[in-house]
């Protein structure tokens, strides 16, 4: 039995480095969007890759 006055949630630890999974994409005429999850503490955001060779960019503040 674990005591939750004392466990931590994912999201406890605020200060990591993100790992994105995408969750699901669709093609516009600004480029790719990308919905995106951190694998750590569950985290989502909206980035938009312009083009497929360079980075997605995000498009919104990291919410959840």
């Amino acid at each position: 039995m674990t005591d939750t006055a004392t466990e931590q949630s994912p999201r406890a630890d605020a200060a990591h480095e993100h790992g994105w999974l995408t969750e699901s994409s669709h093609q516009t005429s600004e480029g790719r969007v990308l919905y995106v999850r951190c694998t750590r503490c569950g985290v989502r955001r909206v980035d938009l890759q312009p083009h497929p060779l360079l980075p997605p960019q995000s498009l919104s503040r990291d919410c959840g």
